[in-house]
């Protein structure tokens, strides 16, 4: 299969797992539109209604094109051989893509919509038409060419959107965003041609898996970055420093809980999997709702330490509450992807939080804060106990073991 025309793209066997300095250099325009996502976020927190509902709607629906972009990326890195010439120029171009995103992204839902959309498209369409013609007479040109004719369908969606009412922008993308990650999943299929079962790509797992990795430290770094410009951009109170340091220690036990064990043993998890492809894609989920939570939570960092003992305000709570939920709901998805179960320091954590939620409206940001980081630490103490007295797992996911001798025939 890998012989032929084009096959020198196909990423061997024998290619690293780790990501390559290009790939971590196409990272740095992430570190940008996290921020900027962030950004959107903030403005959100003094909203209340269907305000905050259609704020939220809006940001949400950015990251999640920001996130079709990366994770497209990453896959095709996993897929090919990064250290091909076309391929890094194919990563270049989709940096500067994205680089334009993350610069209009904070006005992409207003005056900035052309040029946002038009970039996302140019990544969408132009990027697999390149790496097909690249791949020539080889088999696994299809799915490249699959791809360009789903992007070429919401293309028109996404500028009528740009281009139209602006009341009619979320509507439209939300349509459009909706049929670009439709296709996907269904392995954008075609009349004669049939679908590309993302689930039976032949892919680099454990590359892949070094991947989900490093954006969730990225947006970790983006928290990191918040806190410490938040705290040293006016003055050093003595309540502001309490807020820096538990937003830094709530940090760190983020940290601490997705890399125990399910989170360090993903790319083995990978590498060990039958049909690494269907482990990657519902890893491919978990990360999104996972970086989702740490920017959402970031958000809360930089509310309290701004005014840690001001009065409450609901919108708060969506941040500073809702992103370490969210958090402990996709952690508990790894953690199932990986050994095919949940542990209860987890499930004891979102509960605690959710009971500690009425009486957070009640109280200052800081002592909600306080809370979550404890509720945190609870978790990671009784992960530390409960594995004390437990062997090591088999590091073999239930997800991307094969079902009735199905193998990946995917070109």
């Amino acid at each position: 299969m890998a012989a032929g025309r084009g096959a020198e793209l196909l990423r061997p066997p024998s290619s690293s797992g780790r990501a390559t300095l290009l790939e971590l250099f196409f990272d740095l325009a992430f570190v940008v539109a996290l921020a900027r996502v962030s950004q959107r976020f903030v403005a959100l927190a003094d909203t209340t209604g269907w305000a905050l509902v259609t704020g939220f709607g809006h940001t949400l629906l950015l990251f999640l094109a920001l996130w079709l972009i990366w994770s497209h990326t990453a896959w095709i890195t996993s897929r090919y051989e990064p250290e091909q010439p076309i391929i890094q120029a194919v990563v270049v171009g989709t940096m500067f893509a994205s680089l334009v995103m993350a610069v209009t992204l904070p006005r992409a839902m207003e005056e900035r919509a052309v040029p946002f959309a038009v970039a996302y498209l140019m990544v969408m369409v132009v990027r697999p038409l390149t790496i097909g013609v690249a791949l020539r007479g080889h088999p696994r040109r299809l799915v490249p060419f699959r791809l360009a004719a789903w992007a070429a369908v919401s293309a028109p969606v996404w500028l009528a959107g740009a281009l139209g009412p602006e009341h009619l922008r979320l509507p439209l993308w939300t349509l459009a965003l909706a049929v670009d990650y439709l296709a996907w999943t269904l392995g954008w299929p075609l009349p004669r041609v049939g679908a590309s079962a993302v689930g039976r790509w032949r892919i680099a797992g454990t590359h892949l898996a070094d991947r989900y990795q490093q954006m969730f430290l990225i947006a970790l770094g983006e928290s990191i970055l918040v806190i410490g410009l938040v705290f040293g951009g006016v003055d050093y109170s003595a309540e502001r420093a309490a807020a820096f340091v538990v937003a830094f220690a709530t940090t760190a036990l983020l940290w601490r809980i997705y890399f125990h064990r399910a989170g360090l043993l993903l790319p083995e998890a990978m590498g060990r999997a039958a049909m690494p492809g269907r482990l990657g894609a519902t890893s491919e989920r978990t990360h999104l709702l996972i970086v989702l939570s740490v920017l959402v939570t970031s958000v809360g960092y930089e509310l309290v330490i701004d005014n840690p003992y001001g009065p409450p305000r609901p919108g708060w709570l969506l941040f500073v509450i809702g992103g370490p939920a969210l958090f402990l709901v996709a952690r508990m998805r790894l953690e199932y992807e990986i050994f095919g179960r949940v542990s209860p320091s987890r499930v004891v954590g979102l509960l605690l939080l959710v009971v500690v939620t009425p009486g957070a409206a009640l109280g200052t940001p800081m002592a909600v804060l306080i809370a979550v980081g404890v509720v945190l630490a609870l978790v990671a103490c009784l992960d530390t106990v409960r594995d004390r007295w437990r062997p090591p797992e088999v590091r073999v996911s239930p997800v991307g073991r094969e079902e009735g001798g199905e193998r990946d025939a995917e070109a």
